[in-house]
């Protein structure tokens, strides 16, 4: 299971991935369009930086989702600026928008019930762990938590990849990812409109993992 792998990573992730440059410019445009208390729902919110953080003390309503016990531990025991507290929640991401995630996760508003529930939606590098044919699935019920208008910035690796794979600080994880064009083309089959698209040349600080170009993605529900 892939969530094992990031419990063993734990804040190890953010040592090797320090520079966060295109995910924060993505939470400053969220911050400049939304209102005060806006819901955001953070899919692999991870340890709570620096999406969680950034939001919450701009005044919005974060609720961050995990499947890794351990990211889920390091992100509730922190402590977050501004008057809403972000709130962390245990549930596979494939669940979203499901009936299982009240069922089996005890989160019901983050299945149908929570249809239209968020301003927007964060998931920077999530996706990259799904199968490419499991990602347009998920990007739907993603849609179908957003209001009608709503955001979606979402962060990916640009490489031609379905579930390969990859070494990944001292674990395996099966890694998946798109040309940018592509990548375009299944948010737009998936209901959305890509408003902005910006690449990213990253150099991990681990020297154990190669050089890629990320992505960052700012979208609209349309519909």
């Amino acid at each position: 299971m892939q969530a094992v792998a990031f419990d063993t990573i734990g804040a190890g992730y953010g040592e090797a991935f320090p520079a966060k440059d295109g995910q924060l410019a993505c939470g400053r445009r969220l911050l400049a369009e939304l209102e005060p208390g806006s819901r955001v729902l953070d899919v692999g919110c991870g340890t709570g930086e620096p999406t969680a953080r950034q939001l919450a003390a701009g005044g919005l309503r974060v609720t961050g989702i995990d499947l890794s016990d351990v990211m889920l531990t390091l992100a509730g025991n922190e402590r977050y600026p501004g008057d809403f507290p972000p709130e962390f929640r245990r549930i596979d991401l494939y669940d979203l928008g499901t009936e299982r995630a009240g069922r089996v996760w005890n989160v019901p508003e983050l299945g149908p019930l929570g249809k239209g529930r968020f301003a927007a939606v964060t998931a920077f590098f999530s996706l990259i762990l799904l199968p490419q044919d499991e990602i347009p699935t998920v990007l739907g019920r993603l849609r179908e938590l957003l209001r009608p208008g709503g955001l979606l910035a979402l962060g990916m690796v640009e490489a031609d990849l379905d579930h390969v794979p990859l070494p990944f600080l001292g674990r395996e994880l099966r890694i998946s990812g798109y040309l940018r064009e592509d990548l375009e083309r299944v948010l737009v089959a998936s209901g959305f409109a890509v408003e902005e698209c910006s690449g990213h040349p990253y150099a991990p600080a681990s020297t154990s993992l190669p050089p890629e170009e990320q992505l960052f993605l700012c979208c609209r529900r349309v519909g």
